[in-house]
């Protein structure tokens, strides 16, 4: 069975929703932090279940209800998301309700909304969906999992229809340790221009991209998810060489590819991975980036696969996420590839 991707939604750093794509999207230098432009819940969520909410949980329903709206479908059988840091902010609130209540008194509501399979669960009990329904936490590749898994349920005839997703928060207790740690750049570093940057630690942000992956191909199909690919370690001189293997175990070679979607996240000390297959193997291919819109987070690369499937669709680049200036007449077959820090590399393969 084949994998088609018939529904998108995306809730992001930038307006994603009630746009054509990317039309309104801003390159911002200023900011190291990037934060979620959010929908009108209410349209989607009530009041009242709302103010509940954290925000992770409430862009999560509302970027799987916009990919089962453009799906065109009210039911599917499956649900599965990928998270790499979960509901961090109920984490953060439970944690210090811990310290300022000397672990006395405690309400049980942030604890229950802090696990990471919550965003699944909620959508699961809006939709009255009791299918197979599982979250994957595999850092920079939970994403990915969740994709591969939802294509196996569909290559196995476990199931017809999928919604996948990844999702990620901010929290701010936890931006600061990043901070400290070096994961983000420091305050006083802009311009944060990614490809030209000489700093380590990225440019960070937060979103929720969700997709309807069917097993039947229709006049709203994006794309067809040929292959994904996960490798926990890979030197700088293995990618080039795993990027062949992998795209000839699929039949094509480089030259097939019509653009190359990379995740360059401006940290100096691990863009050499980008920069050696943009400059050598690809340099005939359009490169693409997106982390300067996106930001860097664990699920950033749900953003990438939302991004290409637009890109399939529509046939267009927009210029703010072109890396180089090399053109294609068409888009037909497009590679992401992603890594966080050296580590969790992952290769997305689709196409028209």
């Amino acid at each position: 069975m084949k994998t088609y991707i018939n529904g998108i939604g995306c809730i992001s750093t930038q307006k994603t929703f009630d746009t054509v794509f990317l039309e309104e999207a801003i390159h911002n230098n200023d900011e190291n932090v990037l934060k979620i432009v959010s929908p009108a819940y209410k349209d989607f969520i009530s009041p009242a279940a709302s103010r509940r909410m954290a925000k992770g949980i409430k862009n999560g329903i509302v970027a799987s209800a916009i990919a089962m709206k453009d799906a065109q479908i009210e039911k599917v059988d499956a649900i599965i998301t990928g998270t790499g840091l979960g509901c961090i902010e109920d984490s953060e609130k439970f944690l210090k309700n811990i310290l300022d209540n000397n672990e006395e008194f405690l309400t049980p509501t942030s604890f229950i909304q802090s696990t990471h399979n919550t965003v699944g669960a909620q959508i699961a009990l809006l939709q009255q969906c009791k299918g197979y329904n599982f979250t994957y936490v595999n850092g920079a590749v939970s994403f990915e999992s969740a994709l591969l898994d939802a294509k196996m349920q569909i290559e196995e005839q476990e199931a017809q229809s999928v919604l996948v997703g990844g999702i990620d928060e901010n929290g701010e207790y936890t931006t600061a340790l990043f901070k400290l740690y070096g994961r983000i750049k420091q305050d006083n570093q802009q311009p944060y221009n990614l490809l030209e940057s000489k700093t380590s630690g990225s440019v960070y942000g937060e979103g929720a991209s969700f997709f309807v992956l069917e097993n039947e191909r229709k006049d709203n199909t994006y794309a067809e998810v040929l292959d994904i690919a996960i490798i926990n370690t890979l030197e700088e001189n293995e990618v080039e060489s795993e990027i062949t293997s992998f795209l000839k175990s699929n039949q094509l070679e480089i030259s097939d590819i019509d653009a190359l979607v990379l995740g360059f996240d401006g940290n100096i000390d691990f863009e050499i991975y980008y920069k050696n297959l943009a400059e050598n193997a690809f340099a005939q291919t359009p490169v693409l980036y997106y982390k300067h819109l996106s930001g860097e987070y664990d699920t950033a690369s749900a953003f990438a696969l939302w991004m290409a499937s637009k890109i399939i669709k529509t046939q267009e680049i927009p210029e703010i996420i072109k890396a180089n200036s090399v053109e294609k007449p068409a888009y037909n077959t497009i590679l992401l590839y992603n890594q966080l820090n050296g580590k969790n590399h992952s290769f997305t393969l689709i196409s028209k």
